[in-house]
């Protein structure tokens, strides 16, 4: 691994000359001091240049030039343009201004992004801009549904921000919150994710073709950064909606030195709802009474300490409290679900040269859920009948160091290391039913998985352009000890100035699993690590494309072709559960959740296409999705391959966002998706219980379609036992819908305020969120008809929302 590391920071300095001086600084937000990501650092007139990082830095080694012109642009920020005289090495700082709404109609068209000029491809940033514009749910801005609108990513159930990336389960998705990984990002069982979008700079997804400085999951990247605060004035801005309000404060702690950034959201559901239980309980003898609630907190400080040293500190705190009570004469019962994420991150970033950048992160990741449920009795002489108690816990310390260094225009090489230590909790259940007590603790599993890089992106001459790199992964558990190489290789190839093809090579490694009951992305489902009886899954992917840039249109598109597989990913066995036993006076003997999982593999190809445009009067996207996926367990489905949950022939995404004037906006989504692989019993058995003619069996009378009737027999009120074939065999209707909003925007003297009106689901289409065995019975004939009925949560939902900023 050191040779392999060792060679890539050779290759760049053999390039390297004399004569030749640097020119390196930071680029930020005018007005606010925020240091702005992925910032175009070009000399002007020539295709030389690079682009700013994740904290705002560049560097640019170039030959001496009495007279050079260099141009910094990023879409949605006035262009500037700087006179030096590169004589010795410069250090600049320079500061690009928010463009006006009108500004940016004029602009956008020779600003906007050139995907061709990218060497990594799979990878989608989205403008927070856009992001607040796109009609969404009850007018919750929400991160991971509109990354759900991209090609390649499919969406789980109706109206949930579960997102599933190429073929891979949502365990495989890794999901960074400034530097720290988020393990649970669901709000209301899945309906509304924990990003607060006023608290976000910056968002990035990759799919494929990984640079090496990622590792630990399959499937994808999702690259989250926070703002960092204004330095210069105190500003806020914030939103009342039908189910929450949120609101966001940042401004200088010194002015120009350090800055706060402080975003609070949580609903209040709970609290309208109270005076209506109450009033619909009255005079009745038992009072029940039910609340949900969530909230989130996201907090930063930065300093400036001195040129070469910043520290950041920020941190995410979140929970959601589920609780269902009655009350009666003689009796008192208390349930509930509650679960919640926490994260604290500390970076420090120094500039050893102004060629080398780093960055030191030391974080925090904790995340639990808890499930209870307490009965009491007064006719009981303890008062105690029933208590159980269920928990589970994942608790991360980490570290990693990371180095970037520039040592010419065509070299941007990046080397780290990284380590986590985890601490799991798969389960802890207590029952207590009279003077009996089952008490089963799983024993917390400790494991460190840690991880050396090193990358570089090298452009060789005016077309072609390779990053490449190798991570090495190390994982340690008790009774085992595992290391292996990563490698990793994304190459373009400039066919013309604006028009490019790409590929990518990766192979990567996930040595924790999450195990999912419903596939809904409940609290429930279990985080577990691997052990010396649990390999780690793995996966390898290739993939092809091409990038096309449509300059005076402001348009990009792309379109890729991809090829994954997995190994060594984990279910649940047949009739196995997150609580692992059915019977708690079995509890002792019951095995662990080791013995309760099964692996298998994995395959997903497909092809996907992106037409976009970021800026302009007009923006938006459309995305096309033609996929595949296919699982196998030995111990599922008698050994057959099968189509999971999510495998979607067809997904195709609209997104429309058009700004009438500076007052007033319209947007609109519409998509369409194959329906869900769904498992449907295709028989019933009925026991006969008068005429002594032992079982009647109910067979299916042809194939289900989209209103099956499944079968007619003698109605029997007795034992009724669904039988069921092949697992996912049957598939449920196709998935459509269509959102719209309008944005009504004023500016006044000391803020700014946006009312919005949205419709989800416009046109009220009934999209199936389950399907239920149904019967009806006639009487005269004594026979019942036996079909399947559909269930849906969400018809046409309108919504408005207020909000401002000052």
């Amino acid at each position: 691994m050191k040779k392999y590391l060792l060679i890539l920071f050779i290759i760049p300095l053999i390039t390297f000359a004399q004569n030749k001086f640097t020119l390196s600084g930071y680029v930020k937000e005018k007005g606010s001091l925020e240091q702005l990501i992925g910032v175009n650092v070009i000399v002007k007139g020539k295709s030389i240049g690079t682009s700013t990082n994740t904290y705002g830095f560049y560097s640019l080694t170039l030959p001496q030039n009495d007279s050079l012109t260099m141009i910094f642009s990023m879409v949605g920020f006035e262009q500037q343009e700087k006179l030096l005289c590169l004589t010795k090495n410069i250090d600049l700082t320079v500061e690009l201004s928010n463009l006006s709404m009108e500004e940016l109609h004029v602009s956008a068209k020779r600003q906007s992004d050139r995907v061709s000029d990218n060497v990594q491809m799979s990878t989608i940033d989205l403008p927070i801009s856009q992001i607040k514009k796109i009609p969404t749910l009850l007018g919750e801005k929400d991160v991971l549904r509109v990354l759900q609108l991209m090609p390649g990513v499919q969406k789980g159930s109706e109206g949930q921000t579960g997102i599933y990336v190429r073929g891979g389960g949502p365990d495989q998705n890794l999901i960074i919150l400034d530097d720290a990984n988020v393990y649970n990002a669901n709000h209301l069982f899945g309906f509304f994710s924990v990003f607060n979008g006023d608290a976000l700079k910056s968002v990035e997804l990759t799919k494929g073709g990984f640079p090496a400085r990622y590792g630990g999951r399959l499937s994808s990247v999702i690259d989250l950064n926070m703002k960092e605060g204004n330095k210069e004035k105190f500003t806020g801005e914030g939103g009342i909606g039908l189910i929450s309000s949120r609101l966001t404060l940042e401004g200088p702690i010194k002015k120009n030195k350090s800055s706060f950034l402080i975003s609070a959201r949580r609903t209040y559901l709970d609290i309208l709802a109270k005076p209506f239980i109450s009033a619909a309980q009255k005079g009745e003898s038992s009072k029940g009474s039910g609340e949900y609630f969530f909230y989130d907190l996201n907090a930063k400080l930065n300093f400036d300490l001195n040129p070469k040293n910043k520290i950041y500190l920020s941190g995410y705190f979140g929970k959601d409290v589920f609780k269902v009570n009655d009350k009666g004469d003689n009796f008192e019962m208390r349930n509930g679900l509650n679960w919640g994420n926490a994260t604290a991150t500390l970076r420090w970033n120094h500039l050893f040269t102004n060629k080398l950048f780093s960055n030191l992160s030391m974080i925090f990741t904790d995340y639990n859920f808890n499930i209870y449920s307490r009965e009491k009795s007064k006719f009981s002489t303890d008062q105690q009948v029933f208590n159980l108690n269920y928990k589970s816990a994942i608790r991360d310390y980490g570290l990693k160091y990371d180095f970037d260094f520039f040592p010419n225009p065509n070299h941007n090489a990046k080397i780290g290391i990284q380590g986590t230590f985890h601490l799991f909790d798969p389960s802890a259940i207590v029952i207590e039913e009279g003077t009996d007590v089952v008490n089963r603790i799983q024993k917390p599993i400790q494991a460190l998985e840690a991880g050396i890089y090193g990358e570089d992106t090298w452009s060789i001459g005016a077309r072609y352009k390779v990053n490449y790199g190798i991570r090495l992964s190390n994982y340690q558990v008790i009774g085992r000890t595992i290391w292996r190489p990563e490698p990793r290789i994304a190459m373009s190839y400039k066919i013309a100035n604006d028009f490019s093809a790409k590929a990518s090579y990766a192979q990567m490694n996930q040595y924790i699993h999450l195990l999912a009951n419903t596939g809904l992305g409940l609290p429930t489902d279990l985080w577990v690590p691997s052990t010396k009886l649990v390999d780690p899954q793995n996966s390898e992917q290739v993939a092809v494309g091409l990038a096309k840039d449509l300059q005076k249109q402001g348009i990009s598109i792309t379109l890729e072709a991809y090829y994954k597989k997995m190994n060594n990913i984990l279910n649940y066995k047949e009739g196995s559960s997150f609580v692992f036993f059915d019977d708690p006076a079995a509890a002792v003997s019951t095995p662990s959740w080791e013995q309760n999982v099964t692996a298998g593999t994995g395959t997903s190809y497909g092809t996907e296409l992106l037409i976009q445009k970021k800026y302009g009067k007009f923006s938006g996207w459309i995305g096309y999705t033609l996929s595949k996926t296919k699982w196998q367990f030995d111990d599922l489905n008698f050994g057959k391959s099968f189509y999971p949950k999510y495998d979607r022939r067809h997904d195709i995404s609209v997104v429309g966002i058009y700004d009438l004037n500076k007052r007033i906006s319209i947007s609109g989504t519409w998509v369409y998706g194959t329906g869900n692989a769904l498992t449907i019993p295709i028989g019933t058995y009925k026991s006969s219980t008068h005429f002594g003619n032992g079982n009647v069996v109910t067979t299916i009378n042809g194939k289900p379609s989209y209103q099956p009737i499944l079968g007619e027999v003698l109605f029997n009120p007795y034992n009724n036992v669904q039988e069921f074939g092949e697992k996912n065999s049957f598939r449920a209707e196709p998935y459509h819908r269509l959102d719209l909003s309008i944005q009504l925007h004023k500016k006044k003297k000391s803020h700014e305020r946006t009312w919005e009106f949205s419709l989800y689901n416009a046109y009220n289409r009934r999209n199936p969120f389950f399907y239920a065995i149904s019967e009806q019975y006639n009487s005269k004939s004594m026979t019942r008809k036996v079909g399947l009925t559909r269930y849906s949560v969400f018809p046409i939902v309108p919504s408005f929302s207020y909000n401002f900023k000052f």
